[in-house]
């Protein structure tokens, strides 16, 4: 995938600093030593199957130092509530155009997020995203991928099988949309390789990634202060971070996040509200 001057795609940004505590919607703030003026790069998927990463180079501006920083590719996992019970496959429906305008709820583990979803936007994303949900694809997914100041990413099922089910990739949408603080977006590994992942910008991200081809097909209305407080400290996706590496993710399913990431965030269910 060719790289423009600040880096091709990625799915991989490190956090700067350490935190001093916990951040809860309820508590305090966590406390960080360092903050990037800058992060990095989003977001690329790693397909199902395993097939290869693609990589991204992004530069990074901390005080006068330029970092250059190299980012794998990462796929946005699913997970289930802290429980070893495997919730039943989402078995594909017959993709329907999704209506004009739609919202969707997370009842996520920290509170209700709302998303508003434009077709017009990105029809074929806003279709995808509509189906999954309608499905049960997203409940029990663990928001896998949370980078401060960058993204926060999830989607792949807790179950290896029902992923198989939906690996088949998806025609890319123009970018109408700026990638904006609140708007949600499909990851990619690359063009047409859209499936079931997807992120949602912390912070304006319009300058590194509208131009990689990230379409945004919706964007939260409700709840953006919990999307800030979803767990963060297990870092990024190896080898920027220790957190879940979504190759583990796609093979063992839900009892890889539980055993070793106990503490991640999670979607109860999501549902389509309006």
């Amino acid at each position: 995938m060719k790289a423009d001057a600040r880096g091709a795609i990625s799915d991989m940004l490190v956090p700067c600093g350490e935190p001093h505590a916990e951040s809860t919607p309820q508590g305090h703030r966590t406390t960080w030593h360092e903050v990037c003026q800058t992060p990095v790069l989003p977001i690329v998927s790693v397909k199902a199957d395993g097939g290869q990463t693609d990589n991204l180079k992004l530069m990074s501006i901390r005080s006068s130092l330029i970092v250059a920083a190299l980012c794998a590719g990462l796929a946005a996992c699913s997970s289930e509530p802290p429980q070893k019970k495997e919730a039943a496959a989402a078995v594909p429906l017959k993709k329907e155009n999704a209506p004009p305008v739609y919202q969707v709820t997370l009842d996520s583990s920290k509170g209700p997020v709302v998303i508003e979803v434009h077709r017009d936007w990105a029809p074929i994303g806003a279709d995808q995203f509509y189906t999954l949900v309608k499905t049960g694809f997203y409940d029990g997914d663990r928001f896998f991928r949370v980078v401060r100041n960058f993204v926060v990413q999830f989607g792949i099922n807790g179950d290896p099988a029902t992923n198989r089910l939906w690996s088949s990739p998806l025609p890319d949408d123009p970018v109408e949309q700026h990638n904006s603080r609140g708007t949600i977006t499909f990851a990619t590994a690359g063009p047409n390789t859209r499936t079931t992942q997807v992120f949602i910008n912390l912070r304006d991200n319009r300058d590194m990634l509208d131009s990689q081809g990230f379409a945004p097909f919706g964007k939260v209305i409700s709840g953006m202060d919990t999307v800030d407080y979803w767990y963060p400290n297990y870092g990024d996706m190896p080898p920027q971070g220790q957190g879940p590496d979504p190759r583990q993710i796609e093979t063992l399913g839900n009892d890889y996040l539980l055993n070793n990431f106990p503490r991640l965030d999670y979607i109860k269910k999501a549902t389509i509200t309006q």
